[in-house]
């Protein structure tokens, strides 16, 4: 009875119900969409990263990420395979070999991250086959041909079946000098990927840096993020601690952790001063509806009808209001977020300098939206709640009422 009178009461003012359910949907399309946005272009940022070289899991030897170097590499066998065996959540493991070096092509040199992997587990870890832009993968694991990121050849001038010359130093200082035929060119997502990233198979790797049984780091697949804990806490439980050192991509990566906390607390505050304006709009709905219908209130109240059912209505209309609006914003949000997460944004149109911002992170400025139904059910509830809030100054001010000369007014 009392939710039928109070949708029968919305639409005796049609105008100030369509304002207000108004005002919530554009409140509800510019939250969702620039969450979505965000949420978006910090996923794509981080596979970029994590899901085309880090893993989301790496082992070390205990030290090494401190001052990583081919000196610090760890023994590397089938025997650190299997104690990996039976972790719920552990797909897989991608044993690398990683050194810098200076790669040089004719007078062209310019400095390298030299990845010796293993083709057939790389690929599972990563899908770097699927980054190949021109070449092949490699048909077996000891290969003699390099995979070169297009923004190393591009520096380098160098194209498929050219040789690309590798200097470094090896494993206890031995000299470490060899030259590849170029076998693939490779493109990443991150642009910093780009400009430095060479690959081998991690037996022509060892080899070449005299560390022949050894890996600077073991990449793991799992299934999921979820996953990602409880692979640690294994791993932990097995391997022997005080030699191997397990690490979270949070680990690895702190200062994109740090970018990604400073750029969320900027948004907030933009969404809390939209949260604001849809509040203070609310509220003049609010005091208007109360305004108008005073004497009315007051008849009913004279009549004998109970201030608390009447404040109720009130409160009731109130949300119905505001979730006629949150209906609208997500039912006008979700095609046009849809269409820019298949459709993702170009920075390009923005100018040349919007490119070189992001590649100073290392991130293609490339923009996708996130479609994580999260995001849509968060800011609908949060537009409730606020309006939920607001909507309890009925009940006071009608507790307060003076229902004579409210029906005088």
């Amino acid at each position: 009875m009392l939710f039928t009178l109070a949708w029968r009461n919305i639409w005796r003012n049609r105008r100030r119900t369509l304002i207000t359910a108004a005002a919530v949907m554009f409140a509800i399309f510019f939250a969702v969409f620039m969450e979505s946005i965000q949420r978006g272009a910090w996923n794509y940022m981080l596979d970029s990263v994590i899901n085309f070289y880090y893993g989301y899991v790496q082992v070390h030897e205990k030290g090494y990420w401190a001052e990583p170097s081919v000196d610090a590499s760890m023994a590397y066998d089938t025997s650190l395979e299997q104690q990996l065996r039976g972790i719920p959540g552990l797909l897989g493991a991608s044993a690398r070999i990683e050194t810098f070096a200076l790669a040089a092509n004719g007078e062209q040199t310019t400095g390298v991250l030299v990845v010796g992997v293993d083709p057939a587990a790389e690929d599972s870890l990563t899908r770097l086959s699927s980054r190949l832009q021109a070449g092949r993968y490699w048909e077996n694991a000891d290969a003699g041909q390099v995979l070169v990121a297009d923004g190393v050849a591009a520096r380098l001038g160098i194209g498929l079946g050219d040789t690309l010359i590798l200097l470094s130093q090896g494993y206890h200082g031995a000299n470490a000098a060899g030259k590849y035929a170029v076998g693939g060119l490779l493109h990443f997502g991150s642009p910093d990927l780009n400009k430095r990233m060479v690959y081998l198979p991690r037996m022509a790797a060892a080899h070449w840096l005299d560390a022949n049984g050894r890996a600077t780091s073991l990449a793991l697949r799992v299934a999921d993020k979820r996953s990602v804990p409880g692979v640690v806490a294994g791993l932990q439980s097995r391997l022997d601690t005080s030699r191997y050192e397990v690490m979270r991509w949070e680990q690895l990566l702190p200062e994109l952790l740090e970018a990604k906390a400073l750029d969320s607390a900027s948004s907030r505050i933009v969404m809390l001063v939209l949260y604001l304006i849809i509040a203070f709009g609310v509220f003049g709905t609010i005091l208007m509806m109360l305004k108008e219908r005073e004497r009315e209130m007051g008849v009913l109240i004279g009549i004998g009808m109970r201030r608390q059912q009447l404040a109720i209505i009130t409160w009731v209309e109130i949300l119905l209001m505001s979730s006629l609006g949150v209906v609208a914003g997500i039912a006008l949000s979700l095609p046009i977020v849809m269409y820019f997460h298949h459709h993702p944004i170009d920075l390009i149109i923005m100018g040349e300098s919007a490119v070189k911002a992001y590649e100073k992170f290392g991130f293609e400025a490339i923009l996708p939206a996130s479609v994580d139904i999260d995001i849509f059910t968060s800011q609908a509830l949060i537009i409730l709640a606020i309006t939920s809030v607001l909507a309890i100054y009925p009940f006071w001010q009608i507790a307060r009422m003076d229902a004579v000369r409210s029906m005088r007014a």
